[in-house]
């Protein structure tokens, strides 16, 4: 026990400030995407050519993050003269439409719902639903329970039972399969509930966009009303996202 009182006085505190405090994430970090309106229209083209998610209007030089799998393929025509990824990972919307943009999106506080806050107060229980991911947004979501992030901090946690939670948390492209059992523990929460679609292949179907076997739209089955995206999304992204729309 002396051993690990001591090993705690030595490492001291490893909670994040954030967002206290503003946090720098790594340099190969790809996070908003900024658009160069002055682009030339062919150099859009080319990347709207090689993009793998058609994520890329090059007529209106926007792109989907509902879409964007942030690759980095369109990045690298013409030395990143169509679009750059800034280290900005304060990707979270309440509106699909949002998130086809130049690299503007709307303050998130802007558009959260009041009445979250009068009705849940400073407590969030969400259920994660894990629909025919690939894991990846599901282990980025799993570390914001270790100490770094300390989810719990905030008031808010994920559930092991529907029927304790305020709202559900869904990843994956919901597959053919997982639709009925979605929508089941969605109607298991209590009303009122929110639900929340995170990564692109909620909000598009992701790598599996066009396939017949997924719903690739959650929003279609469910009203969504906070989008969280990224493949996968950051854990700041969410935390970011959560704090702004329900704090």
């Amino acid at each position: 026990m002396l051993k690990v009182i001591k090993n705690r006085f030595e490492q001291g505190c490893k909670t994040s400030s954030y967002p206290k405090e503003p946090i720098t994430l790594y340099s190969r970090y790809r996070g908003l995407p900024i658009v160069n309106k002055d682009c030339p229209k062919i150099v859009a083209v080319q990347c709207a050519q090689i993009c793998p998610q058609e994520a890329i209007d090059p007529e209106r030089l926007l792109i989907d993050l509902g879409r964007c799998t942030f690759c980095g393929q369109c990045e690298t025509v013409e030395n990143g003269t169509f679009v750059r990824f800034s280290q900005n990972f304060e990707l979270g919307a309440a509106n699909r439409q949002d998130l086809i943009t130049d690299g503007q999106l709307p303050d998130l506080a802007a558009h959260a719902k009041a009445h979250f806050k009068k009705l849940f107060g400073r407590s969030l229980q969400l259920r994660q639903v894990s629909a025919a991911g690939c894991n990846a947004c599901e282990a980025d979501t799993n570390v914001l329970n270790t100490p770094f992030f300390d989810l719990s901090r905030f008031g808010i946690d994920f559930v092991a039972s529907p029927r304790h939670a305020d709202g559900i948390h869904v990843t994956g492209p919901v597959s053919m399969n997982m639709k009925t059992a979605l929508l089941t523990t969605y109607e298991a929460v209590p009303s009122p509930k929110v639900v929340i679609a995170s990564g692109c292949c909620s909000i598009s179907g992701g790598p599996f966009y066009g396939s017949s076997e997924i719903i690739g739209d959650l929003n279609s089955i469910l009203p969504v009303d906070l989008y969280i995206p990224g493949c996968p999304p950051h854990p700041l992204t969410t935390l970011h996202a959560l704090l702004k729309f329900f704090k």
